[in-house]
């Protein structure tokens, strides 16, 4: 920090708060442990939040005593800076003290690493001795030798988002802990002792039990604190105050509850405002319930995790809203956090919710929808896609103003609604900085994950680790796939058990299994059911067919343009940005005239294609350009849409006739839910019967692709996108052998027949020694994945002071996990780069709207550091730049290697 111009009355006072304005502030670190002691005590008030805390305990709620004892560690947060290295940070040269070296500048957390070890005996006593009372307070509040306080007192000075590691131990630092000048950090412990002993009296009776020792606990104790503390410094809410008060507490406490109340934790007007009777579904979405809407709503609610597996379009999202409907309203959950697989997805859902709100909750107490996708505001359009300054729109908190919890990324689980990416959830259960504030804060809520079974090894491992957490701490949780396979059904529903305990349906078994269904994991977590829901009344009958085309972009491109000049919708999913590339290319060389170009897909009157290599504000065009051209409400008229996988997930597109690449089963079921998704009596003759046509690779044979590294379109070992070959297979004779498939009466036998791993095997025994070697390279791509994904993990089953030796399998964050960069990752192979770009560079939709900056995949760079910035060269509709010796375009088509 820059050093300030103090008066003399300040260098005498211990400050944990300092700004440069003139004159300078300061807020003293008596009155600043006071406000985040105070906000914890008021976020333990919620009922939803203690108990989530106590849950995580073991315990049914905490009592009073236990909540003041873990008061009194919250606000001994930062205790740390009564160093006076830390002190004289802002000190200037003439603030020094004759004769005296200033000391060097103190760290408050990481210098007390060696007082907790005991390694700096010396320091121990004159710094801890102040203490004392804390100490003898533990033996009335643990009744593991110190263990248990210990380990909430390092959770509380982790606060800053990173656990502390007693292993990685700095040099011991004594003489910021002795005097200087008028400063003592002695004395002002044992002041700030004194305070918080007046401050929460309750905590010192010792008719009471011993705090929780379980790690669940600590986690979550440290992810409250951290909330607690981003409260508590919100100058919102807490002024600076440079004066001693023995009577700031009661200040503080009111001004801890206004904090609360004001960024939607305090739920009692809300709730008090709930009608006499609970809305019918028909009231909150103005149609009648389904089979599954029905059978999600009659889950048993103590149920804390629910899969509801039904066809796409079946309405899995009104069944997760209703449930939390419910849920809310008998007091389960305070909010929802809707994860969805895609910005995109997030951003039509998000319109979803915003509606349902509307009519679940009366006016006055409308609660806001937040949408967590970073650099995006629902409310603003196109041509300004960047969120204001939170200051700037949220200066006076009023009611109408944004949402504390969307002022920055960190906060958006703290939301009461939000609808985001998985990713963001994600983050609450990865080794990175404030996971654990995620965490403790979405367990208050109902967690949605839609399309789970588009999930990695990774995603799949890192999300059961959130699951775990969530449910360990008293959440809730619902689960939503189209085309789940049973082992991976087994998988979610026992995440806490070894593969080995899971009990294994065979083949036969799997595929009599009830479609659509709902299955529960039981309140005691011991067990699981699957109950069948019954059809929803759109049963569809699929013509499908195998194609030889895969690498013919000419037939492709011709096939799809004759049914658009019939009038069809269709829809051209390719597995990889290169052959959506090539087919649109194509395409454009196929049209004859402004007749069919007038049919291509197009943004601003800019033939164009969807993939996800567009800049933000540009990919969010092409998204709302995709809703208005093949939306629920779509004109008349051919078109032709060339995408990618970007289009296949929980967007609502309807289209007449679908041209895809083969993929698995599971994939290509989500991409035939865009096909005839809607009834609609204004399809083309020829096409009012749903027809895919499945590209595959000249012949039958996938075998060349388990040694091709060119043109594998996405398939196998060298396609990065679907790499086994086993399940490419399994789905290529599913389509051979069923030329009609009935949805959703198939949908089970489709699944299983390839996914099982019965299917699997003897494909693999059937096809010959190249294909058994690729299966245990498989698995053992699958074993590096769950490997890594283990070792990105926060480590929620580890306390934060350990009895013995700290190695890797005791300590919470292991942080070998990342990338070579030094990142955790969310999605593996996903690894991208921001780039701004100097000067910001038109849109080649919009003129008049500026690039700021462009992702880059890792990969491009071969090694090469990716730098701040580059300096575009324009072309006639785009721009072009280098880093290093390679070269990149960006125009209409998205973002390419020159």
């Amino acid at each position: 920090m820059k050093p300030l111009q103090l008066t003399p009355a300040y260098t005498s006072h211990h400050w944990a708060k300092a700004d440069k304005s003139v004159p300078p502030r300061i807020h003293l670190l008596e009155h600043h442990l006071a406000d985040v002691g105070a906000c914890f005590e008021a976020l333990l008030r919620q009922d939803t939040i203690r108990q989530r805390l106590a849950h995580a305990g073991g315990l049914a709620d905490l009592d009073n005593v236990t909540v003041a004892r873990l008061c009194v560690l919250a606000a001994l947060h930062d205790i740390g800076k009564a160093n006076v290295g830390f002190q004289t940070r802002i000190w200037q040269i003439e603030d020094h003290l004759s004769g005296q070296r200033k000391p060097s500048p103190g760290n408050h957390v990481a210098d007390l690493i060696p007082i907790l070890n005991g390694s700096d005996r010396v320091t121990n006593v004159e710094f801890f001795n102040a203490l004392e009372w804390l100490d003898e307070a533990t033996a009335t509040w643990d009744d593991k030798g110190g263990e248990t306080v210990c380990g909430l007192f390092i959770a509380a000075l982790s606060h800053h988002g990173s656990p502390l590691n007693l292993e990685d131990s700095p040099q011991p630092n004594r003489r910021i802990w002795q005097p200087y000048g008028e400063l003592s950090p002695r004395a002002c412990v044992e002041r700030i002792g004194r305070m918080v002993r007046n401050w929460f009296p309750a905590a010192f009776e010792k008719a009471a039990p011993p705090l929780p020792d379980k790690p669940a606990f600590q986690h979550h104790f440290l992810g409250l604190c951290i909330l607690a503390d981003w409260l508590g410094s919100n100058e919102r809410w807490f002024k600076y105050h440079d004066t001693p008060d023995n009577n700031y507490i009661y200040h503080a406490r009111n001004q801890a509850s206004e904090a609360v109340k004001a960024i939607g934790l305090d739920m009692s007007r809300q709730r008090g405002a709930l009608p006499q009777q609970p809305p019918a579904f028909f009231d909150l979405f103005g149609f009648p319930p389904n089979a599954i809407q029905l059978a999600a709503v009659s889950t048993p609610l103590d149920s804390p995790l629910v899969i509801v597996e039904s066809e796409t379009g079946s309405g899995k999202t009104e069944a997760a809203l209703a449930r939390f409907a419910l849920l809310y309203r008998a007091g389960l959950v305070d909010g929802l956090y809707f994860a969805l697989p895609t910005r995109s997805a997030a951003k039509q859902i998000h319109d979803r919710v915003k509606k349902f709100v509307a009519r679940a909750f009366l006016d006055g107490s409308l609660p806001d929808v937040v949408l967590a996708v970073p650099g995006y505001d629902a409310e603003v359009d196109e041509q300004s896609l960047a969120m204001p300054p939170y200051d700037i729109q949220a200066a006076g908190h009023e009611e109408h103003d944004r949402p504390w919890a969307s002022e920055r990324s960190k906060r958006y689980l703290a939301a009461q609604i939000a609808v985001g990416t998985v990713d963001q959830a994600m983050l609450g259960a990865l080794q990175v900085r404030h996971a654990h504030l995620r965490s403790s804060c979405l367990a208050r809520n109902l967690l949605v994950v839609d399309e789970v079974h588009a999930s990695d090894t990774y995603m799949t491992e890192v999300l059961k680790a959130l699951l775990e957490a969530h449910i360990n701490a008293g959440g809730y949780a619902l689960l939503m796939s189209a085309t789940l396979g049973s082992e991976a059904r087994l998988a979610w529903l026992s995440a806490v058990r070894r593969p080995a305990d899971r009990p294994r349906l065979t083949l036969a078994e799997a595929v009599m299994e009830d479609y659509p269904a709902v299955s529960h994991r039981t309140n005691d977590g011991n067990g699981w059911q699957l109950n069948g829901a019954g059809l929803n009344d759109q049963a569809k009958s699929v013509e499908v067919e195998l194609s030889p085309a895969m690498a013919d972009f000419k037939a492709t491109s011709h096939l799809a343009l004759e049914a658009a000049r019939a009038g069809a919708k269709v829809l051209v999913v390719r597995n990889t940005v290169g052959f959506a590339l090539q087919t649109q290319q194509a395409l454009e060389a196929a049209a004859k005239g402004p007749d069919d170009r007038e049919l291509l897909f197009s943004a601003n009157n800019v033939l164009t294609l969807h993939h996800g290599r567009f800049a933000r504000g540009d990919r969010r065009l092409l998204d709302s350009q995709m809703e208005a051209r093949l939306g629920k409400e779509r004109p008349e008229g051919g078109t032709v849409v060339v995408g990618t996988q970007t289009l296949e997930q929980s967007l609502d597109i309807d289209a007449d006739l679908l041209i895809t690449d083969l993929c698995p089963v599971d994939v290509l079921l989500q991409r035939i839910g865009r096909l005839h998704r809607h009834p609609r009596d204004d399809r083309p003759e020829g096409y009012r019967q749903p027809r895919c046509v499945v590209l595959t690779p000249e012949g039958s044979d996938l075998s060349p692709l388990l040694k091709s590294g060119n043109n594998a379109n996405g398939l196998g070992p060298h396609g990065y996108a679907y790499r086994s070959l086993q399940v490419l297979e399994a789905t290529r004779r599913l389509v051979e052998q069923h030329p009609v498939w009935e949805m959703p009466a198939m949908n089970r036998q489709l699944v299983e027949g390839a996914t099982h791993e019965e299917a699997l095997e003897r494909i693999t025994a059937e096809l010959g020694e190249e294909w058994r070697v690729h299966a245990i390279d498989n698995e053992g791509g699958y074993l590096a994945e769950r490997g890594v994904a283990l070792r990105s993990i926060v480590r929620f089953d580890k306390l934060f002071y350990p009895q013995g030796e700290y190695d890797e399998d005791t300590v919470v964050f292991v942080d070998d996990g990342r990338d070579s960069h030094g990142n955790i990752r969310t999605r593996l192979g996903d690894d991208r780069v921001s780039v701004n770009l100097e000067p910001p560079q038109p849109s080649p939709f919009n003129q008049e709207r500026a690039i700021e900056a462009i992702d880059l995949t890792v990969r491009w760079l071969w090694g090469a550091p990716a730098p701040e910035s580059v300096t575009p060269e324009l072309l006639g509709d785009g721009f072009r730049f280098t880093i290093g010796e390679r070269g990149f375009v960006y125009d209409r088509l998205g973002l390419r290697q020159e």
